[in-house]
């Protein structure tokens, strides 16, 4: 798993912060997912969701990228 966090996410802090929030729904879901690498590139919307909504939306983005089967929940 490889995370790109642009720029425009903020400075540093908030970058390492996001990073380290992604891992954490990464880590929720990764029974889930397909063996494979994976790069995570989120949006500039991730900043402020709360950690269930991210969770959320990761899982929908892997089950449409084919990463997560359809039948798991």
């Amino acid at each position: 798993m490889a995370y790109a966090i642009p720029r425009r996410a903020g400075g540093a802090v908030a970058r390492n912060r996001l990073r380290r929030r992604l891992r954490a729904a990464v880590d929720l879901v990764a029974d889930e997912m397909s063996p494979g690498a994976y790069l995570i590139s989120p949006d500039s919307t991730v900043i402020d969701m709360d950690f269930t909504a991210l969770t959320h939306s990761l899982r929908t983005s892997m089950r449409a990228a084919g990463a997560i089967r359809r039948d798991d929940t």
